[in-house]
């Protein structure tokens, strides 16, 4: 997908999928050392992940646009922009219930 990129930089979760054993499972050796090199793996912490607010929006994009098959880049590309000046026109928000006192009393044991 990025075949010119000298490192990729993936954020993720905490999934125990994401790992760079995963790829040496999954690719012959030598495909796998050569990804794994391209690869640096970022991880959300457990406790806090920014990424859920990122997951809703990409399912929600996902069932409003591009939850089909669409046939190359320049239709997704357009398809893509169309829904996010959509989105921008509309002022379309997440509604996130998780407060402040949320995150500290979940959090509260990482605190010194």
């Amino acid at each position: 997908m990025f075949p010119d990129a000298k490192k990729l930089r993936i954020i993720m979760g905490n999934l125990n999928t994401h790992t760079y054993t995963s790829i040496l499972e999954n690719f012959e050796f030598q495909e796998a050392i050569r990804l794994i090199s391209k690869i640096s793996f970022h991880y959300t912490p457990k406790h806090a992940s920014w990424l859920n607010m990122a997951e809703i929006e990409i399912n929600v994009m996902d069932t409003q646009c591009t939850g089909r098959r669409i046939k190359d880049k320049n239709l997704l590309i357009s398809e893509t922009t169309a829904y996010q000046n959509h989105r921008n026109k509309n002022k379309c928000k997440i509604n996130w219930n998780f407060s402040k006192e949320n995150a500290d009393e979940k959090l509260s044991k990482c605190y010194v």
